[in-house]
């Protein structure tokens, strides 16, 4: 039987805006309670449907800076004028409950997390063509067009940093995506450097102490020891 750290796996999830990201990470939770999604603060104003505490905290930009210098963010960036960031505390205490924190951030902050967590998994989300993100930008209707097509020249610039991630998914269906998702952090926990030990029944752990005693003394017949 493999025994695996109760440390818990950061992920990181990042990608243009209007990608999906955020509907593939819920559709992804639906099914998997023991995963924690992690609140970003940002100074941004609240939009129509969202939910303090849970959408983002908001901050104001002078609390936000307030924060900063107190160094509670695990990472923060300022992103179209407004400033977003990953609360440390929270995070920490999710993982060594042995919960999966998934981080929805941008790809500014993304880079620095890889910079100092070696052991995040990356996993960038593409949109399915650049003209679908285009609709689905416009399809918001929470912003006018100055901002969308800053948004969309953007998304150009971000999906050149794809290859500094270590995984990719195209979101072209939300329940496809969101199962590649689990596949991902499957195959993370079957990595021999997240095995904490490798426990054997009672006649495995004999056959396997008199193999090192082989190796210690080669002359002993080490059939005659096992039957």
């Amino acid at each position: 039987m493999i025994r695996t750290k109760k440390q818990g796996m950061l992920v990181v999830i990042s990608g243009p805006s209007g990608c999906g990201k955020g509907t593939i990470i819920q559709e992804f939770l639906k099914t998997h309670p023991h995963a924690w999604l992690s609140v970003s603060a940002t100074s941004r104003p609240s939009r129509k449907g969202d939910i303090p505490g849970t959408t983002y905290y908001f901050l104001s930009r002078k609390e936000f800076e307030e924060q900063i210098q107190k160094e509670a963010f695990l990472e923060y960036a300022e992103y179209a004028g407004n400033y977003y960031g990953t609360p440390k505390d929270p995070i920490k205490e999710k993982l060594n409950q042995g919960s999966d924190v998934l981080l929805e951030i941008e790809i500014q902050g993304a880079l620095k997390i890889k910079d100092i967590l070696k052991e995040t998994i990356f996993i960038f989300i593409l949109p399915p063509s650049m003209k679908e993100l285009r609709k689905r930008l416009e399809g918001r209707n929470t912003e006018d067009r100055e901002k969308i097509e800053k948004r969309f020249q953007r998304a150009y610039e971000e999906i050149n940093e794809v290859s500094k991630y270590n995984y990719v998914i195209v979101n072209d269906q939300i329940e496809k995506a969101a199962h590649k998702i689990d596949a991902i952090l499957t195959a993370e926990r079957l990595r021999v450097d997240r095995i904490e030990e490798v426990l054997l029944d009672t006649k495995e752990e004999d056959i396997h102490e008199k193999l090192l005693s082989q190796k210690e003394f080669p002359n002993i017949d080490i059939k005659d020891k096992i039957t």
